[in-house]
């Protein structure tokens, strides 16, 4: 194999590697507990996306008492700081990984 077919093959897997990481964002993918009292939607990637809450997640025993905007405002809270603490985490292996790498740009390593 000569060094423009090794290019040739790396531009495809790059290629590739874009679209799979393009199609991964775009997915959804579900966690429930509770027996879908509690709802969790991620991407592919495993970045969060947004929580849902039923009543009786909030209150089992009278979930009749829990109104919509008592629910909106704890599904507003629990996301916040959920991609508050995403944020910190990523900022956090960010800072490591350049320290490792002594901020030299390594492919693949996407941060």
């Amino acid at each position: 194999m000569n060094i423009m077919q090794m290019m040739k093959q790396a531009q495809n897997i790059q290629a590739k590697l874009k679209t799979t990481q393009e199609e991964l964002s775009n997915m959804n993918i579900v966690g429930e507990s509770a027996s879908g009292a509690v709802t969790v939607i991620c991407s592919g990637q495993g970045k969060f996306k947004s929580i849902k809450l039923k009543p009786e997640a909030i209150n089992p025993e009278n979930p009749v008492s829990v109104d919509s905007e008592t629910v909106e405002m704890l599904e507003d809270l629990i996301t916040s700081a959920i991609n508050q603490a995403s944020e910190k985490a990523e900022k956090e292996m960010e800072a490591r990984m350049k320290s490792v790498t002594g901020g030299i740009n390594i492919p693949g390593l996407n941060f």
